[in-house]
């Protein structure tokens, strides 16, 4: 999602200051989230504030960063950076330090997503492979003395892999392929005439489970949601004629084939042919999608479903589920909670700066 309105920081991006601690997110007395975010002269920082507010950290770091990652049980949070960017940024949690710049190995470069084992010992990025057309790799990482070391890696099956996720069980990854090639340090499509997307599933030694595609070519498989029974759900960005019916969202249920969700044709119009983030309330069943190419923000019932709420939210980025329902950012406007637990859904602005979050956020 490119930047599309700068809107200023003032003094909510000075320089990080140490307030609070860890146990503070942990316990969940008040939820923190961190994310990336420009100031309007288009200097990049990984940040964290309380959803009160009250911010943690701004930290500048070189490159534009994607989606963030909360080790399991360290004070560490990894902010993994954009295609195609050569570099992340492993901070303390705690005050924003920044203890590591990542760096990919030769010929690869970050696709903007990555997670942490369950047992804070690993750490898996999707990568490039600028020296073998594109194809998908899996960054091995392993984490020792809060630092990262790459170790390995394993193929996605797959071109342009984008968001991976675990499944359940905690082994096994299911990865976002989104079939389109680029080159070192360029975001240009080289394959629109010949795309791969699949969603695929594979232990996190590189064994293949299964690849699925669906039948639209142009369809570009990017991110992922995984509910505790095991139901994925993937976002899609079609890259096609923009009058095409392409379905935007899929869905793989458990012992099912990967499949469109039943998208009501209002909604697949008003997604301007686009998704960004998904996240999935386990306890309140309900699937939320940001698309902020129609500046809309979606839920739905997962087992039924039946659309819940459309909101209208500009440039709406990323979503993360919370215990009332969602956190919802902004490229352009303010951060909202949408309150999930009433027959109806509720907005309520977010004291939290305005304006310039990047696509992915994450709560603790």
């Amino acid at each position: 999602m490119k930047r599309r309105t700068l809107l200023g920081l003032g003094s909510t991006l000075l320089a990080a200051g140490a307030i609070g601690g860890w146990a503070i997110g942990r316990r969940g007395d008040q939820p923190v989230l961190f994310s990336a975010r420009d100031d309007a002269d288009g200097r990049h920082y990984a940040v964290g504030y309380r959803l009160d507010g009250s911010r943690l950290f701004a930290t500048p770091v070189g490159e534009r960063c994607h989606d963030v990652y909360v080790h399991p049980h360290l004070p560490l949070v990894m902010f993994v950076g954009r295609r195609p960017s050569r570099e992340s940024y492993l901070l303390d949690s705690r005050d924003g330090t920044l203890l590591q710049v990542l760096e990919t190995a030769a010929d690869r470069h970050f696709y903007g997503h990555g997670v942490f084992h369950a047992s804070g010992d690993w750490f898996y990025a999707t990568e490039n492979d600028t020296a073998a057309a594109g194809r998908g790799v899996l960054g091995v990482y392993r984490v020792e003395e809060r630092r990262l070391q790459r170790v390995g890696e394993h193929p996605t099956h797959g071109i342009g892999p984008h968001q991976l996720l675990w499944m359940p069980d905690g082994e096994t990854l299911v990865v976002a392929n989104g079939g389109i090639r680029t080159e070192a340090d360029s975001r240009e499509k080289m394959n629109l005439d010949a795309m791969e997307p699949s969603l695929v599933l594979l232990r996190r030694d590189g064994t293949l489970i299964s690849k699925e595609q669906l039948p639209e070519q142009m369809n570009s498989v990017r991110h992922l949601a995984v509910a505790a029974d095991g139901t994925v759900v993937a976002g899609q960005q079609y890259e096609g004629d923009p009058l095409d019916r392409a379905p935007l969202v899929a869905i793989k249920r458990p012992g099912q084939a990967f499949q469109a969700f039943p998208l009501g044709e209002q909604q697949r119009q008003a997604m301007n042919q686009y998704t960004a983030s998904l996240a999935i309330h386990d306890e309140l069943r309900l699937l939320a999608v940001t698309a902020p190419r129609g500046n809309s923000v979606f839920f739905w019932d997962l087992d039924s479903a039946e659309l819940r709420q459309q909101a209208h939210l500009p440039d709406c980025a990323g979503v993360a589920a919370v215990a009332d329902g969602f956190v919802v950012s902004s490229g352009q406007g303010r951060c909202r909670l949408f309150d999930c637990r009433g027959p109806g859904i509720v907005a309520q602005p977010l004291d939290l700066p305005a304006g310039l979050w990047d696509n992915h956020l994450r709560v603790v």
